[in-house]
């Protein structure tokens, strides 16, 4: 992200919070499926503790730590050099350290890494939230439980913009936290950090929140300027001890309710210093939902570029205001565009929710869906306007975009697309389908593929659509024999595999 220049691109994320359930599509039979999550909308944790003769006591919070360790799980991950690598060259120099041991390569070492991190148990079949950086690149994905049970996992769905990544192991009757509602967080609140790090059973530490709505441009993509690319950053912050190895574990109330996903550090060690930061449960919860619903994470567009404001821009830019987040663009025919909000405005609220930086507002639409309606707030030459922006998706419109995942793409671990005309022309080819991400699964752990494969035929038939890669292999056993290319290469790789 660049420091001028934001896109609210904000990905789906946590609606209103209320003891519920979601459905989902059965892949394999399209009836639908109940899957509970439960959210907790209610009571703020108590920060005073009574003895029975209604006496002040010291806190405790060891009932919040008992209900909360149960929850948390060890992940291990088991990562080629290629793939930690090129994760690594993705990542500018001085925030690589965020990420703890992951990015860290000793000199000479070759051969499969092992890395770990921490996740959460949302439900009580086995789902986990984790962060995204803590199973990208594995080749495999195994999960140890509090009570040291052990499972290998399969990857659900990522979303990188925000950090978060389901996975899921084939287990009932799990212990497990329900998401609170983060927006109802205060600054200078008592919580706990939760993690399993290291094969060490959890690990419990206590902080204070020490701001909302952070920014710290670690998730900053490669394309900034792009809506559907661009990170979602609305971190809360806390001075709780997060070291790595914690990552993708719990930030948890008093009450034991989940209100974020550690994901990072600010340190110039690789170690905790004072400074960590986690995802908001709301953001969180749209983003799981979404996930498991769909497939792919529904991305609410506001459609502009925005700026952070101080005193210095103002003055330059004749505002009235000191604060809130500058309008640098609006989009073509984008949300904004239509209601008639222009490059200049000043965005001061949303649904009556102050707007004093980016992160804020991109955190904040990052908890709508397309079709969802906001109240825009603007101040305009010193005036203030408002707006009721109906919100849209990527292709422009309201809809809801799924990408149905079945059961074959999850075996092997992939994401896949049909390769443009423009593309095949380049190759001279005829047809091909992209690999476009690589998950834990069979691609990498029995293949050499790389993301950026041009699967062209599988044993020797060619295929057009992801649809065709599907029915070439679901139902299948035995060995399958893949052929593509690489752009920018000529030569034609062969890769072998086994189906159960």
């Amino acid at each position: 992200m660049k420091k001028f220049s934001a896109l609210v691109a904000a990905a789906v994320m946590g609606s209103a919070l209320t003891l519920g359930s979601i459905e989902i599509f059965d892949l394999g039979t399209g009836d639908k499926e109940t899957l509970k999550i439960e959210h907790i909308d209610g009571t703020p944790a108590i920060s005073t503790a009574y003895n029975e003769d209604g006496e002040a006591i010291p806190l405790d919070f060891t009932a919040a730590a008992e209900k909360t360790m149960p929850a948390v799980v060890h992940i291990r991950s088991t990562i080629t050099n290629s793939g930690a690598e090129q994760r690594r060259s993705e990542i500018p120099e001085e925030l690589r350290d965020f990420f703890g041991p992951f990015f860290r390569q000793d000199p000479g070492r070759s051969g499969p890494r092992m890395g770990s991190g921490s996740g959460v148990l949302i439900n009580q079949d086995g789902y986990i939230v984790t962060n995204n950086h803590v199973i990208r690149d594995a080749e495999d994905v195994e999960v140890t439980l509090n009570d040291n049970r052990s499972y290998k996992a399969d990857v659900i769905g990522t979303d990188p913009t925000t950090d978060i990544a389901v996975i899921k192991i084939k287990e009932s009757n799990l212990p497990h936290l329900s998401l609170y509602n983060s927006d109802k967080v205060k600054v200078g609140e008592w919580v706990l950090a939760v993690g399993n790090p290291f094969n060490l059973n959890s690990t419990v530490t206590a902080g204070i929140v020490s701001a909302k709505g952070r920014s710290i441009n670690i998730l900053a993509t490669s394309n900034p300027g792009d809506s559907i690319n661009n990170a979602i950053e609305s971190f809360i912050q806390t001075d709780a001890a997060i070291n790595p190895g914690n990552s993708g574990g719990a930030l948890v109330n008093l009450n034991g309710d989940l209100i974020g996903i550690n994901t990072a550090i600010a340190s110039p060690t690789g170690s905790y210093s004072g400074y960590a930061f986690a995802v908001p449960a709301n953001i969180v919860s749209r983003v799981v939902e979404d996930l498991i619903a769909y497939g792919a994470v529904q991305r609410g567009l506001l459609g502009v570029q925005i700026n952070n404001i101080n005193s210095a821009f103002a003055e330059e830019n004749d505002l009235e205001v000191n604060a809130g987040a500058y309008v640098a663009g609006v989009g073509r025919n984008s949300a904004a565009d239509e209601v008639g909000i222009r490059e200049g405005d000043v965005i001061t609220s949303v649904d009556n929710m102050e707007i004093r930086n980016t992160a804020q507002l991109i955190g904040y639409v990052g908890s709508k869906r397309p079709g969802d309606k906001v109240n825009v707030t603007v101040n305009r030459n010193g005036s203030e306007e408002n707006f009721v922006v109906t919100l849209k998706n990527r292709e422009g419109n309201t809809e809801i975009i799924r990408n149905e995942r079945p059961e074959i793409l999850t075996a092997l671990g992939a994401e896949l697309e049909a390769v443009d005309s423009e593309t095949l022309t380049e190759l001279g080819i005829k047809s091909g389908v992209i690999v476009k991400n690589l998950y834990a699964g069979k691609l990498r752990s029995e293949t050499e593929i790389r993301e950026g494969f041009i699967i062209t035929k599988i044993d020797g038939d060619q295929v057009k659509s992801p649809e065709d890669v599907v029915k070439k292999l679901e139902n299948r056993t035995g060995g399958v024999l893949i052929e593509g290319r690489y752009e920018g290469s000529n030569r034609t790789y062969y890769y072998g595999m086994g189906l159960d």
